[in-house]
């Protein structure tokens, strides 16, 4: 019997991968016409290529080409090729939107609070248009949920830290109000990000019933490295018995995930739910292949 296919469509990669070069574009603006020229940075692997720009006569653009590759090499391994590929896409166009939007006019000139709330909601109107799209603008995530694979610490806490860390480097080269600004600036831009993606947390439960619950299992196991556990039910309506798929997953997780039960499944019934904590179990998975 000829076996269906439910690979995603050169169509949905397409608007993907415009959504991500889309948000790209607004993240760059969002740097170049309003929080850069303000003395304003962000969070993560664009601030330190803000700060590394600004100490120095390099443009922005090559230091976030440059210090983003070990990173999507580290996306690769966690998450999987599309994502990297993806990333590529998303930090390349970042690298070069900066690059050729380095001179434009600034929209906001020394309104500290006007500077820190729309470059805030820019930035994560960009950036989460790229995660929405299984993409990543910044490295800082996946830094941060392989670090949490070491230590008992959440990926939002490491992250925490980490931005802590290169926004007192932000207070020496902006000043404290700078850096203050920038603090505030990334919360916005975070909190925009979480909008976009529907609740972005450190952690999805994820409930699945399928008529291939076994072949969907399977793959989440083999494809994303996650272990699963199957439920047994009694469905309501045709009081029929149904296998239930329970897994946990990371929030870069979710877009390769719901790939792989639209291949296996497109019927399934499948929810999402945020998850506050993760304790014991297996959650510290192995790198997928």
């Amino acid at each position: 019997m000829h076996e269906e296919s439910h690979e995603p469509t050169l169509l949905n990669r397409i608007v993907s991968i415009t959504f991500i070069i889309i948000g790209a574009f607004i993240a760059a603006y969002g740097l170049e016409a309003v929080l850069i020229p303000n003395s304003v940075s962000d969070g993560g692997i664009t601030g330190i290529s803000i700060i590394l720009s600004t100490l120095t006569p390099l443009p922005l653009g090559l230091f976030l080409a440059i210090l983003n590759i070990p990173f999507i090499y580290l996306g690769y391994k966690l998450i999987g090729k599309t994502f990297a590929i993806n990333s590529i896409i998303g930090i390349g166009t970042l690298s070069f939107a900066t690059t050729i939007m380095h001179h434009i006019p600034t929209i906001i000139n020394q309104d500290s609070l006007l500077v820190t709330i729309s470059g805030g909601i820019l930035l994560g109107i960009g950036m989460g248009l790229a995660l929405r799209n299984g993409g990543a603008l910044d490295g800082t995530d996946m830094l941060a949920v392989l670090i949490s694979r070491k230590v008992p610490f959440s990926t939002g806490e490491i992250i925490l830290v980490i931005n802590v860390f290169i926004f007192i480097f932000v207070g020496f080269v902006f000043g404290v109000e700078g850096a203050l600004s920038s603090a505030i600036a990334y919360y916005i831009a975070s909190k925009v990000i979480s909008i976009i993606e529907n609740g972005l947390e450190d952690a999805k439960s994820v409930t699945i019933i399928s008529k291939n619950s076994r072949e969907i299992g399977e793959a989440i196991i083999n494809r994303l490295g996650r272990s699963v556990t199957y439920l047994n039910g009694i469905g309501g309506y045709a009081n029929e018995p149904v296998e239930i798929i329970y897994c946990v997953i990371n929030r870069m997780e979710e877009s390769k995930l719901r790939t792989i039960v639209r291949q296996k499944d497109p019927n399934a019934f499948i929810t999402f739910n945020d998850i506050a904590e993760v304790r014991g179990g297996n959650f510290k998975k192995k790198n997928i292949h």
